[in-house]
């Protein structure tokens, strides 16, 4: 009976040190913070001193102690065993257990953290996980010679069985946290990709002004104004100014400022506390708490009324705002850019428009040209629009130099925007997919509206009249055209009499267009 004490006191100690385990695998996500905790229990309540756990490198194979109990110094971790080195690479190449009576009865064993009596038992028993064979070995040594090796044995393995638990999950969080990283770093080349120089289209002078421009401000955190007309394109560049500076990592949040009165905008600006009012059903981060870090695109800034200007210059100047409903002044690290298509200079005289607040916007103004400013740009920004177009559409389109020429001819008062609208109407038009200069017309751009310029000579290169690649109507178009739609002059062109033209206009249903 008296033999039978000290077993049973070691099995109730190790029963609750299982318990103190499962506990300490339930509480953290950190493996190695983990692993110490549960050598030290071991240490405290499963009577095994000088716990180790060792893990497989992925990369070397090789046996590296990760966790050791009353050690702050973590030179340990310098510590490896090759698979079969010494009585701990025995273990994983074996996958059994290894029970030394006496550590200094086994030639083979490698004291290479200088820990273990030398006169004291050993035990080392293999951590698995699944199917997948051995991924490291868990060892410790008992405090006595006790006749008790099974028992302590047997228990280490149920840790140890423990541990390839927390090992596995340690194993698929790193995985998924890999695959994050690698997704997250995919889209952003994507991002940056999408967004950069090369990406935005322009050859005119004034389209290069603002790219040198963009180059610069893009290194700081300048607040930075975009001026021009609706339809520019002022958002692109507020998109490749935030992907090709260094918070290119952070956010970019948008808004337009324009879309909502100033009571709901203060609420999606600075955001509102629960209760602030009615439908307030809990705290809201405003856009400047989700930009922290990033970068803020105020579009239509223009837009906003002269009392919530005064709200919004405080955080511009001292990068502090306070939630609506709140009392707490919360403090934002936000780089802002707005856009107008407003003179707000003539707004400041009218006083519409706070001067200090104008000031505070117009650090680095950008103005984006017309499309009218840069005709020479219409034929790359036409086939880009196309090739969108017809990924929407699903289907191969091409758009014609007689087309193109036509585009060229128009004022575009509504810009690009208005450019690609004329095309996705073309597109639809078209039930060949090539949108040629009838379908332009057809599309409503034959309103008389097209000013008296010429259109830049070296953009698109005539089609020669003897090209063997042109048909027919194509021919006689592009002789009009050359002509200046005359169809007398054309006919000359041609070798035909202006009766002969003025047949084939009418058979190939070419729409003569007026000057």
């Amino acid at each position: 009976m008296s033999d039978s004490r000290p077993r049973l006191a070691l099995l109730e100690s190790q029963l609750a040190a299982l318990f103190e385990v499962s506990s300490v695998l339930s509480r953290s996500l950190n493996p190695r913070e983990t692993l110490r905790e549960v050598l030290k229990v071991l240490h405290d309540h499963g009577c095994l001193r000088h716990g180790m756990v060792t893990l497989v490198d992925t990369e070397s194979g090789d046996l590296l102690v990760s966790a050791l109990h009353d050690d702050d110094d973590d030179s340990f971790t310098t510590v490896r065993y090759r698979p079969g080195e010494g009585v701990i690479g025995q273990i994983l190449e074996r996958n059994e257990p290894w029970v030394l009576p006496r550590v200094g009865d086994e030639p083979r064993f490698l004291d290479r953290l200088n820990l273990y009596d030398p006169d004291l038992p050993f035990i080392g028993v293999p951590i698995r996980v699944g199917d997948e064979g051995p991924v490291g070995v868990c060892a410790a040594q008992p405090p006595r010679v006790d006749g008790l090796l099974d028992e302590r044995t047997r228990f280490l393995e149920m840790v140890a069985n423990l541990i390839g638990q927390v090992v596995r999950l340690a194993h698929r969080v790193a995985a998924e946290q890999q695959a994050l990283r690698e997704e997250r770093d995919k889209l952003r080349r994507q991002v940056k990709g999408d967004h950069g120089f090369d990406n935005i289209i322009g050859r005119a002078g004034a389209m290069r002004t603002v790219f040198e421009q963009v180059r610069q401000v893009a290194k700081w955190n300048t607040t930075v104004l975009i001026r021009g007309e609706s339809g520019t394109g002022k958002e692109l560049i507020a998109n490749a100014i935030h992907y090709n500076s260094p918070r290119a990592g952070g956010v970019f949040v948008k808004l337009n400022c324009a879309a909502l009165p100033d009571n709901l905008l203060e609420s999606e600006l600075f955001g509102h506390e629960k209760g602030a009012f009615t439908g307030a059903v809990a705290q809201r981060k405003g856009r400047f708490e989700q930009a922290d870090g990033g970068t803020l695109f105020l579009d239509e800034i223009g837009e906003i009324s002269p009392a919530f200007q005064v709200k919004l210059l405080r955080v511009l100047q001292e990068g502090e705002l306070e939630r609506v409903g709140g009392n707490r002044t919360l403090k934002v690290d936000v780089r802002v850019i707005a856009a107008t298509n407003r003179d707000l200079e003539a707004e400041v005289r009218r006083g519409d428009f706070r001067e200090d607040l104008y000031y505070r916007l117009n650090v680095m103004p950008i103005r984006m040209p017309a499309l009218r400013d840069r005709l020479e740009d219409i034929p790359d920004l036409a086939r880009f629009l196309v090739a969108k177009i017809a990924r929407m559409q699903r289907r191969d389109l091409e758009i014609t130099d007689n087309a193109l020429r036509g585009l060229m001819r128009y004022h575009w008062p509504g810009n690009v925007r208005e450019l690609e609208n004329c095309l996705e109407r073309a597109a639809v038009m078209s039930e060949t997919g090539v949108i040629d200069s009838d379908v332009i017309h057809v599309s409503g751009l034959d309103e008389g509206r097209f000013p008296e310029q010429p259109v830049p000579p070296s953009t698109i290169a005539k089609p020669a009249l003897d090209d063997p690649d042109l048909d027919e109507r194509e021919r006689v178009i592009a002789a009009l055209e050359e002509a200046g739609w005359v169809q007398a002059k054309a006919a000359r062109l041609l070798n035909m009499t202006p009766r002969q033209i003025a047949y084939r206009i009418q058979t190939l249903n070419i729409k003569v267009r007026q000057f």
